[in-house]
């Protein structure tokens, strides 16, 4: 398909400071999106609260803007500047949740601004783990056992039916940020409160415990013809319990079998188009039991992560440039 030519600006939003669990790899991947787009000849706003970044020199946007990453301040950039599109999907887990934030308030719809690259519903899907839960179940991809929970309550009540140990997954976060492993009802009780205080929405994921599984990720691109390609698989050599953006890991995976392979293969696709990430990059990370074999889907994360980073570099597959074009038509 050809560039689009019913838009002719787009809001790039960054991925703001380096903190534990977000660091340069998002002004990687930003950085190569404002290049692609303005090379397209689109007329690129940036907006990203880190004045260090190398996106955030005055050659990479044609208007930058380097103020907090809130609501509020991206409205008024929104309402001064008049992108016809914004692309969340390059500035990691704030941009992500920023962009379903405008796109929830009205914001978007009212100024008339598209969201390329993921839609809102798309984000929702992927990001909620109960909808995640429940998208994949649609599609016949198993999942650990697990409950939902809003509130100590509805936590205490889900502990019962899945029994300890579990691991606790706050919905919306980047880095595992109140991620934790609970052994104990008081350990439970403890992370569990941490867990809904690090979500932005109050949800947590109580899942059954898979520590020790081993760990993988497909880093998969979708374009708007419904191709859809495995740009690499990565191996964790740390197991299940150590965070897949802290482990250490090797790309392409060493110990699958062809059959393992083309299992995973399969379910990503299934998972990418059941989310509707329309076009570009996805992360969907799977566990597979050393022993049996089995393997469920853990998550997927419909943007640019680490891993695609790391792909890029050890592919040469220039994935946050490829996204950014297909974001726009190709």
């Amino acid at each position: 398909m050809p560039r689009r030519d019913d838009i002719e600006s787009i809001l790039i939003i960054g991925s703001g400071p380096i903190v534990i669990g977000q660091a340069c790899e998002f002004d990687y991947s930003g950085t190569q999106a404002c290049r692609v787009l303005r090379d397209e000849g689109y007329r690129v706003i940036l907006a990203n609260s880190n004045p260090a970044t190398i996106m955030t020199d005055p050659e990479f946007a044609d208007a930058t803007y380097i103020e907090p990453l809130d609501v509020a301040v991206l409205t008024a950039i929104i309402e001064k500047e008049r992108p016809d599109a914004v692309l969340p999907t390059l500035g990691g887990q704030t941009a992500l949740n920023l962009a379903t934030e405008l796109a929830n308030a009205g914001v978007l719809d009212k100024h008339n601004v598209e969201m390329i690259g993921a839609s809102n519903d798309a984000i929702k899907t992927a990001e909620d783990r109960d909808l995640f839960r429940r998208a994949m179940a649609e599609i016949g991809i198993e999942c650990a056992r697990s409950e939902i929970a809003h509130n100590i309550e509805e936590a205490r009540a889900a502990l019962k039916e899945i029994g300890l140990p579990v691991i606790i997954r706050p919905a919306y976060i980047l880095g595992g940020k109140g991620t934790a492993f609970a052994y104990t009802l008081e350990e439970y009780e403890k992370v569990a409160a941490l867990g809904l205080e690090a979500s932005p929405i109050s949800e947590i994921l109580i899942e059954q415990s898979i520590k020790g599984w081993k760990e993988f990720e497909l880093e998969v691109m979708r374009d708007h013809e419904d191709n859809c390609v495995v740009i690499c698989s990565i191996e964790n050599v740390d197991a299940m319990g150590v965070h897949t953006g802290d482990s250490i890991t090797v790309a392409p995976a060493q110990t699958l079998s062809d059959v393992e392979y083309q299992t995973m293969r399969d379910s990503a696709f299934a998972c990418i188009r059941r989310v509707g990430v329309e076009t570009g990059g996805s992360n969907v990370q799977f566990a597979v039991h050393p022993e049996t074999g089995q393997q469920i889907v853990i998550e997927m994360n419909p943007r640019v992560s680490r891993s695609s980073a790391l792909a890029s570099k050890a592919t040469g597959f220039p994935i946050a440039k490829i996204a950014a074009r297909l974001a726009v038509g190709y």
